[in-house]
């Protein structure tokens, strides 16, 4: 629940969700961390989070988790679970 919405390990964020809305435009992404550098994350607050940690796939399964890995798998499940179908930039369609 709010303020602690994303993907979760343990008291470490895996993946920021986000929505923003302002002068009639909706934007919303997601941010899973692969293979992210998290010492960045030593100099900030995540998120406005105090005592709350961030971590990545790469550092939670102690190998390293190229996003290339993860592109496909990922789009597959969300195709599923928001009954869509994905276009990308690229398909002559």
């Amino acid at each position: 629940p709010p303020p602690f919405t994303g993907v979760w390990m343990g008291d470490s964020k895996l993946c920021a969700i986000g929505v923003h809305c302002g002068n009639h435009i909706t934007s919303h992404g997601l941010a899973l961390n692969c293979c992210t550098d998290l010492t960045w994350f030593e100099h900030i607050v995540p998120c406005g989070l105090e005592g709350k940690g961030v971590t990545s796939l790469s550092h939670e399964l102690g190998q390293h988790v190229a996003v290339s890995h993860v592109l496909e798998p990922f789009l597959d499940s969300f195709q599923e679970v928001f009954d869509c179908t994905l276009v990308s930039w690229e398909d002559p369609g």
